[in-house]
C-alpha cells in the first residue's frame, strides 16, 4: 500500500492543517473546529475549556499547550479585523478530542490521530529509549505489549469475549485491520514461522510499537464506548487498527507487513542479555 490506503477525508485534513514554527508542531482552533465536525466555533470553545482544565489537572502548564492569540482576517471590501484563536500543540489537540462529542465520527478519528502522534513523539523524545539498541528496543516493548494485551483481554471480557476462541478471533481483527486484511495465520506464514512461534516475538522494534498503539487504543475505546457484545468488540479492533494504519501511511511510514522480520527472536534476545548478566556477576 502507498499513501493512506482508505483516503479518510478527515485524517488527511488533521495533517493539512498543521502548523510549524521553529521546529515546533501546532495546530489553530479556528482550523481544527470544523475538521472535528463542529458548525459553531463557540460549541468547540466549550470543549476546549475542558481539554484546559484536563492539561492542568495533569500538572502541565497550559499556557505551553493552549496559547491565545489573535490574527487579522478579511472582512470585505479591503478592510480587515483581529480575532481571537488558540494555537494548540499535538498534546493540547489530543485532549480536545477526548473531550469532544463522543457521538462525531470524526472524534474518534481525531482521537487515534492524536493519540498516535502524540505516543510517537513520547517515545522519540525520550532519552533513555533513544539510548537503547534495536535489540533493547525490542525487548522493553515485547514486556509493553505483553502488559498491554492483558490489559486488552480484560476490556475485551466486558464485552463477551470470554473464551480462547474468542479472544483468537478478537485479536484477529485487530491485526486484519492493521495489516491490511492480512489474518494472523497470514502474517506467521509471510514471516516464515514455526506454528508454535509467536509473531510478537519476530517483530522489530518498529513493528512492535505499531502492535502497541493498535493495543491500548482498542483497550481505550473498548471502555469508552462500552462495548457489550462480542461483534462490538470486533468490530471496534478492526477500526481501530485501520485508523493506526492509515496514520503510519500518512506519517509516510512503512506498513508492518513490509517491515524486516530480526534473525532473532524475543526469547533469543532474552537468553542473550541473562547470558552477559551472568557473565559479569561471575
Amino acid at each position: 500500500m502507498t499513501g493512506i490506503e482508505s483516503a479518510d477525508p478527515h485524517r488527511q485534513s488533521f495533517e493539512s492543517i498543521r502548523e510549524e514554527e521553529d521546529g515546533v508542531e501546532y495546530w489553530l482552533a479556528r482550523q481544527l473546529a470544523p475538521v472535528l465536525g463542529y458548525e459553531k466555533y463557540d460549541n468547540f470553545l466549550q470543549v476546549v475549556r475542558k481539554a484546559r482544565v484536563a492539561c492542568a489537572q495533569a500538572g502541565l502548564s497550559e499556557a505551553d499547550h493552549f496559547a491565545d492569540i489573535g490574527k487579522m482576517v478579511d472582512i470585505g471590501s479591503g478592510a480587515r479585523r483581529e480575532i481571537a484563536d488558540i494555537r494548540l500543540s499535538r498534546y493540547a489537540c489530543y485532549l480536545v478530542v477526548q473531550n469532544g462529542d463522543p457521538s462525531k465520527p470524526v472524534i474518534a478519528e481525531g482521537q487515534t490521530y492524536f493519540a498516535v502522534q502524540t505516543r510517537r513523539q513520547e517515545i522519540q523524545d525520550d532519552p533513555a529509549f533513544g539510548a537503547l539498541s534495536e535489540e533493547e528496543r525490542r525487548l522493553m516493548l515485547r514486556r509493553e505489549m505483553a502488559h498491554h494485551n492483558t490489559a486488552l483481554a480484560s476490556a475485551a471480557s466486558q464485552a463477551g469475549v470470554t473464551s480462547g476462541l474468542d479472544y483468537a478471533v478478537f485479536q484477529d481483527h485487530g491485526y486484519r485491520g492493521l495489516y491490511g486484511g492480512r489474518t494472523m495465520r497470514d502474517i506467521h506464514a509471510h514471516k516464515g514461522l514455526k506454528k508454535s512461534q509467536k509473531i510478537l516475538d519476530h517483530m522489530g522494534s518498529t513493528e512492535l510499537a505499531a502492535n502497541l498503539f493498535r493495543a491500548t487504543q482498542t483497550e481505550e475505546k473498548l471502555r469508552r464506548d462500552g462495548a457489550r457484545t462480542r461483534a462490538q468488540a470486533n468490530d471496534i479492533h478492526l477500526a481501530v487498527g485501520k485508523k493506526v494504519r492509515a496514520t503510519i501511511g500518512e506519517l509516510g511510514g512503512v506498513m508492518p507487513e513490509h517491515l524486516p522480520t530480526p534473525d532473532t527472536s524475543i526469547q533469543q534476545l532474552e537468553r542473550k542479555k541473562a547470558k552477559a548478566l551472568k557473565g559479569t556477576e561471575d
